[in-house]
């Protein structure tokens, strides 16, 4: 059942010039209802961005625990993890960076090649260097570290699933406005 003429256009009205900005948006009429080449859906994810501006704030507080705990634990590691946790310490801050920063890019203004790149280097790299730090046991674990990683490891966890479903939705949706178009061409 539709609405009456008359209040589509105030309800209209009432949202462009009450509730949203008039260059955003556009009147609503019987031939813009279904999906046209111009659809303005917003396709970022919510959870997303939530996990991702959390973890924002939550790395730095990562980060100087995982220093601390290094710098406690560094006389009693073999030659070989002192190396190598200096080495994922300073690989996962560069990898964090680079990631949070494609993810907000990619997310917010709705970029696929960006969110894909974020999804590629929280799945491939984040993930295994965060599983490494979380379950192995010869590089003396300590209680702190261990709740820090757990942490890390839901955020990142979070974000590769949410990640991957934004990147299936604007993939998807992307792919729909190119059908569209080549329909429209001929």
């Amino acid at each position: 059942m539709d609405l009456p003429d008359t209040i589509r256009k105030r309800l209209d009205y009432f949202s462009r010039s009450v509730l949203f900005d008039q260059s955003q948006t556009q009147p609503v009429t019987k031939e813009n209802d279904t999906f046209l080449p111009h659809d303005k859906r917003v396709l970022s994810s919510l959870s997303l961005q939530m996990s991702l501006y959390f973890n924002m704030w939550f790395f730095p507080l990562w980060w100087i625990s995982e220093t601390v705990m290094l710098h406690l634990k560094y006389p009693a590691l073999p030659d070989y993890y002192k190396f190598i946790l200096v080495a994922v310490l300073i690989l996962m801050t560069l990898i964090e960076a680079i990631r949070v920063f494609l993810g907000y890019t990619g997310n917010i203004q709705e970029k696929v090649p960006e969110l894909a790149g974020f999804w590629l280097l929280t799945i491939l790299l984040q993930f295994p260097l965060i599983m490494f730090q979380l379950f192995n046991e010869a590089i003396l674990i300590q209680p702190l570290e261990r709740g820090v990683h757990i942490v890390l490891a839901i955020f990142i966890l979070t974000q590769a699933l949410s990640g991957f479903v934004a990147l299936r939705d604007m993939v998807r949706h992307a792919e729909s406005q190119f059908h569209v178009r080549q329909l429209t061409e001929f």
